[in-house]
């Protein structure tokens, strides 16, 4: 995989943020520089990777739930008629309710750990993952479908063999997707009420005006974030190498 194209990127990011701070003549109590950013993470980068670790951990089990339950929601729907007209408008009327109104319930009924920060995680992935494998089960070919069933494949044994098959790159944009937003959950949740991650070190930093501590612990999410979705879309891309044109090789430039 080329690393220079995403390296020019953060260079150039870093530029820019280093010539709006120059330009700007902005205070760095509002905003630091790139290099008082850095010294600050350099001398509390022990504390800021614990509290990292606890907020990767969070996405990661919210994440491997959130995924396991919208597949398994989207193949109840894709297989049962009566369900899906039940438990659809379910769904969709969740979606109206801002996720972010839940994070205070969360933490009341499951407390200050990491439980109430993985099901906010969890909520926020749960949906883009339903939707895309929900989709991509009912987009199945109907050729294939009927192909099978004339070799006597029907029920369980047509979900595996031929619509799961054919709906997992549907799936592995979900993922993608899924993976793009979980640490939103996370963060909200323990900005909500936490002891421990990276949104709870924001939080107390901003509260005593640690603002470059603050940046120092975005910083490491939003590198954290896109570590963790590029590996994502690389054992997915891996997996199914059959989805991607030539243009979309994992290896290309």
């Amino acid at each position: 995989m080329n690393l220079a194209r995403p390296l020019i990127i953060a260079a150039g990011l870093i530029a820019l943020w280093q010539l709006v701070v120059w330009a700007s003549g902005t205070p760095p109590y509002i905003l630091p520089g790139p290099v008082r950013v850095i010294r600050s993470w350099v001398g509390n980068d022990t504390m800021i990777m614990a509290h990292a670790g606890v907020t990767l951990a969070e996405i990661l089990l919210g994440l491997l739930i959130g995924a396991v339950f919208g597949a398994a929601a989207a193949i109840v729907m894709s297989q049962a008629p009566v369900l899906r007209r039940w438990l659809l408008p379910v769904l969709v009327a969740s979606q109206a309710l801002p996720v972010f109104a839940l994070a205070p319930l969360l933490v009341l009924w499951l407390g200050y750990g990491m439980a109430s920060k993985v099901a906010m995680a969890a909520l926020i992935i749960f949906f883009p993952v339903t939707a895309a494998l929900y989709d991509g089960l009912r987009r199945t070919e109907p050729e294939w479908i009927d192909s099978a069933r004339t070799l006597g494949c029907h029920g369980i044994s047509l979900l595996l063999r031929v619509r799961l098959p054919a709906a997992l790159p549907a799936l592995a944009s979900g993922i993608r997707v899924a993976t793009a937003v979980a640490p939103i959950g996370a963060v909200v949740g323990e900005w909500v009420g936490a002891s421990a991650g990276l949104g709870y070190l924001m939080l107390h930093a901003n509260a005593r005006m640690q603002v470059d501590l603050m940046f120092a612990a975005l910083l490491t999410l939003t590198v954290m974030a896109v570590a963790l979705y590029g590996v994502v879309d690389l054992v997915l891309r891996r997996s199914m190498p059959w989805q991607h044109g030539e243009g979309d090789h994992p290896d290309a430039g």
